[in-house]
């Protein structure tokens, strides 16, 4: 506490280079890390509904992520394809 206040104090802060903007609360980066960690509690909220409310087992709630993370995959090459081709434009 005494560090803090003399930090306060005596300017000290003055010394301290400013946080790079791509470092920012606000900037594009930090708001990816936020939507990952934002993803990762949904999808606990998800294992944990299918395990506890739904009866699925452990092993099966994590065959249907697998499965979806397969699909999205495709999903994802199948329309980059399509781009890189002109096929939707």
């Amino acid at each position: 506490k005494t560090a803090f206040i003399n930090f306060i104090s005596d300017q000290e802060w003055k010394s301290i280079e400013p946080v790079s903007s791509w470092f920012g609360p606000s900037s594009l980066l930090m708001s990816s890390v936020s939507a990952l960690f934002q993803l990762s509690m949904w999808i606990r909220q998800c294992h944990n509904y299918l395990t506890e409310n739904v009866g699925i087992p452990i092993w099966g709630s994590y065959a249907i992520f697998a499965l979806a993370t397969l699909l999205l995959g495709v999903i994802l090459v199948l329309v980059s394809e399509m781009l890189e081709r002109g096929w939707l434009m």
